[in-house]
C-alpha cells in the first residue's frame, strides 16, 4: 500500500483531532485521521459480526484515503452489494474511483453512470464525466508527451511538492531528524514534514545535495508547498495552524493555513523571519498550496472555505502593492468540481492543477487549463505517463525549458510519495525510454557482490551489453531500452552459480531496477571482502605444535571433498597465530602449520599443484585487538589461531 499523507484529502492530510469522545475505538482512530489503526479496528468489528453501513463506509474510506485502492475496492464492493438501496451517491463515486485505481476502467464507467443517476445529475462531477467529449478510453490513448525520472532524494517516507527557488528547488519531506523523533503524524506514523532545498543537476533530471531549507520556517509540525515572490525575498508556505501553539476548530481539528515570510538581516546574516499568517485564513477551514504568477501580483491556492463548489477548490487573490490582498475569488465551475481540485501551478501559458473531479485515470490526475485573456479554458487531462491510476499532483514546469517536477504515489516508486522530474516533449517526438540498473547480492548473507559480470540480453537472447558490478555490487547498462519490453540479465561470478532473470521494463519513461541474488557453488564457499574462501570450522593445533589433530582432520576432509567435487579448484593456505610468544617464533610456527595442512590435504589424494601456496603469517594479520601486551581471554586468542583457504581458481 502506498500511504501518502499529502493529498488523499488536501485538508484532512494535515488535520488531526485532539481529545477523545465516547465513540468506538475505531471511530476515535478514524476521526483522528489515524486511518491505519482505524482500518484494523473496523476489521476487528466486522469479524465480530458488525457489518453496519457506517462501518463498511468508514473501512473503505480508511483505505481510500491512504490510496490502497485494492483494499478500498474490497470493502466498497461489500458496501454496495449489501446496502444497494440506501447507499449514498458519494460512495458510488468512490467505488468507481477505486475501480479506476485498479485499472478496471470499463466497470468504473458503469458505476460512474450509477453515480450520475443517484445524484440526480445535481453533482457537477456528473457533468464533467457525462458531458466529456472524450472517454476514459480516449484518455488512455492520449499521445505520451512526458519522460519521467525518479529523483535520488526520494526516500521510503513521503517526499513531494517541488517548488522553484531561483536555480534551486524546495520540497517537503518526512525524512527528517530535526523534529522531535518521538512525535509522529497519526495518519501514517511518519515524522512531520519539513522543507528542504537542493540544486538541480546539469540536465535538471535530479535534485542534489539537499539540506534543511530554514530552521526558522520549519516547525515541529507540517510545512509543505511554497511559492516565492520575484526577487526571492518573500515567500508563502503551507503549515499547520501553528505559530507558538496549535490552534483548532470547535471540533478539535487543526487545519492548514498559508503563511508569509521575508528575508531579514540579523547581524549581517540573512535568514527567513517576520512570519505572518495570511488574512483569509481561518481556524474553521484550510488554506494551502500557494502559487504565484510571474510578476507576483496574483496568488492562487486551494481551500475548502465557504463558497467552495466541492471538497476543495482553487481560489485566487490579488497581491496588492501595500502587501495586502483582495478577497478570495473562486475560479468557478470551469476549473472546480464537486471533487478535489488542489496543488495549482500558474504560468503565463496555463493553469495546472490536480483533480479527481475531472475525467482521469484514477485518483488525482494533473490537468492543464490554457489561459485565454483572463479566463481559463476547459481543463485537459495530460495523460500517461504523467498521470497514473494512483495520485499524481504538485506539477510545476519551466515552460521555456519544457522541464519540471511532479509528485506521485504510483507503483514502482521508492516509497510513499515520490518526486519525479520530467521532460515535456513535442507529441510527435515523444518516445518512451528506459534505463536499466540494479545490484547483485549473495542470497544467503545479503552481502553485495563486487566484480560480478552482468549481461543484458533481448527477448531473442541476443547479447546487448556486458558490465561488471562496482564495489557496492551495483551495475548499470549504458543502453536506452524500450518501455514495456521483455529483457533478460545473466550474472556470473567465480565461486557462484550462474543466474539469469527475466524482466519487463516499466511502461513509462524512467528506469527499471533489477536486483539479482546469486548463490555460491557450495555452502562452504563464502566471499569475504571480495575474496572467495572455503569456510570450515577452526583448525585446532596443540600449543606450540604443528601436527594435524584428529578433530582437525574432520574439518580438513571437508576441504578435500570440496576440491574433489570441483577438480579445477586451486587454493592458497594461509595460517595464523595469536600474539603470544615472540614474532619470529610465531611466523615460523604458522608456516609449519600451513605446510602440515597442505601435506595432509595432498595425502588424501589432492594434487599438490592445486595448492598454489601454503604460507604462515604469524601474528601479522590479527582479526581482533589481542596484540602484544593486551590482556585477552583464551577464546579471543583462539580466534587469531586460524587457517584460511583462499580460492584462487574455480
Amino acid at each position: 500500500m502506498k500511504l501518502h499523507i499529502t493529498i488523499v484529502s488536501l485538508f484532512t492530510f494535515v488535520s488531526f483531532a485532539f481529545g477523545q469522545t465516547s465513540v468506538k475505538k475505531a471511530d476515535q482512530f478514524f476521526n483522528a485521521l489515524a486511518y491505519k489503526e482505524a482500518a484494523k479496528a473496523y476489521e476487528v468489528s466486522i469479524e465480530k459480526g458488525n457489518e453496519s453501513q457506517q462501518v463498511l463506509e468508514r473501512l473503505g474510506d480508511s483505505y481510500f484515503f491512504n490510496t490502497d485502492m485494492q483494499s478500498a475496492y474490497k470493502w466498497y464492493d461489500r458496501l454496495v452489494s449489501k446496502y444497494t438501496d440506501s447507499i449514498k451517491p458519494e460512495y458510488l463515486f468512490r467505488y468507481a474511483h477505486s475501480l479506476q485505481g485498479l485499472g478496471q476502467h470499463k466497470t468504473a464507467k458503469k458505476w460512474m453512470k450509477k453515480f450520475a443517476m443517484a445524484s440526480k445529475n445535481e453533482d457537477i462531477r456528473v457533468e464533467n464525466y457525462s458531458q466529456q467529449k472524450i472517454t476514459i478510453e480516449d484518455v488512455l490513448k492520449l499521445p505520451e508527451q512526458f519522460n519521467l525520472f525518479n529523483l535520488s532524494i526520494n526516500t521510503p517516507l513521503s517526499d513531494f511538492g517541488a517548488s522553484y527557488y531561483g536555480n534551486r528547488v524546495v520540497f517537503a519531506s518526512s525524512n527528517t531528524t530535526s523534529k522531535d523523533s518521538e512525535e509522529k503524524y497519526a495518519w501514517n506514523k511518519q515524522p512531520y514534514l519539513n522543507l528542504y532545498v537542493g540544486s538541480s543537476n546539469f540536465d535538471e533530471t535530479d535534485i542534489l545535495e539537499s539540506v534543511e531549507f530554514s530552521k526558522e520556517i520549519n516547525s515541529r509540525y507540517h510545512e509543505a508547498t511554497v511559492a516565492f515572490m520575484p526577487g526571492l525575498k518573500k515567500m508563502f508556505f503551507t503549515r499547520n495552524n501553528y505559530v507558538k501553539s496549535l490552534a483548532t476548530d470547535s471540533e478539535g481539528v487543526n487545519h492548514l493555513k498559508l503563511y508569509s515570510a521575508e528575508i531579514i538581516n540579523n547581524n549581517n546574516l540573512e535568514k527567513w523571519g517576520n512570519i505572518k499568517e495570511l488574512p483569509f485564513n481561518s481556524d474553521d477551514y484550510s488554506v494551502g498550496h500557494p502559487t504565484l504568477n510571474a510578476d507576483g501580483t496574483k496568488l492562487y491556492f486551494a481551500s475548502d472555505m465557504p463558497g467552495s463548489i466541492g471538497a476543495t477548490d482553487i481560489f485566487v487573490v490579488d497581491v496588492l502593492k501595500d502587501g495586502n490582498f483582495s478577497n478570495p475569488q473562486n475560479l468557478g465551475p470551469m476549473v472546480n468540481t464537486s471533487g478535489r481540485e488542489m496543488f495549482p501551478f500558474i504560468t503565463d501559458k496555463a493553469l495546472y492543477f490536480a483533480s479527481d473531479g475531472h475525467l482521469g485515470l484514477g485518483g488525482l490526475d494533473v490537468f492543464e487549463s490554457v489561459k485565454k485573456e483572463n479566463t481559463f479554458n476547459k481543463p485537459q487531462n495530460l495523460g500517461a505517463p504523467l498521470n497514473s491510476v494512483l495520485d499524481d499532483f504538485a506539477f510545476v514546469i519551466d515552460e521555456s525549458e519544457s522541464r519540471g517536477y511532479i509528485s506521485s504515489n504510483r507503483k514502482g516508486g521508492k516509497g510513499d510519495d515520490d518526486i519525479y522530474s520530467f521532460e515535456r516533449t513535442d507529441i510527435e517526438m515523444v518516445q518512451c525510454e528506459q534505463s536499466i540498473r540494479g545490484f547483485v547480492s549473495n542470497t544467503i548473507t545479503g552481502e553485495r557482490i563486487f566484480n560480478a559480470q552482468v549481461m543484458l540480453r533481448d527477448k531473442k537472447t541476443n547479447e546487448i551489453l556486458k558490465v561488471r558490478t562496482d564495489i557496492n555490487g551495483k551495475y548499470a547498462f549504458d543502453f536506452i531500452a524500450d518501455c514495456d519490453t521483455d529483457y533478460k540479465v545473466e550474472v556470473g561470478k567465480k565461486g557462484y552459480k550462474p543466474k539469469e532473470k527475466k524482466f519487463k521494463t516499466e511502461d513509462v519513461s524512467g528506469e527499471t531496477i533489477v536486483p539479482i541474488g546469486i548463490e555460491t557453488l557450495d555452502k562452504l564457499i563464502v566471499e569475504e571482502a571480495g575474496v572467495l574462501k572455503i569456510k570450515i570450522g577452526i583448525i585446532y593445533f596443540n600449543l606450540d605444535k604443528s601436527f594435524i589433530r584428529n578433530d582437525a582432520e574432520i574439518e580438513l576432509n571437508k576441504v578435500v571433498l570440496l576440491m574433489s567435487q570441483f577438480p579445477k579448484m586451486e587454493i592458497k593456505i594461509e595460517s595464523h597465530t595469536d600474539a603470544r610468544s615472540n614474532d619470529a617464533y610465531n611466523l615460523s610456527l604458522s608456516d609449519r602449520r600451513a605446510k602440515s595442512t597442505k601435506k595432509y590435504i595432498v595425502s588424501q589424494g589432492i594434487k599438490a599443484s592445486r595448492i598454489i601456496s601454503a604460507k604462515g603469517y604469524g601474528e601479522t594479520r590479527l582479526i581482533n585487538q589481542c596484540e602484544n601486551g593486551v590482556k585477552c581471554s583464551e577464546r579471543d586468542h583462539q580466534l587469531n589461531r586460524r587457517s584460511e583457504f583462499v580460492i584462487v581458481k574455480m
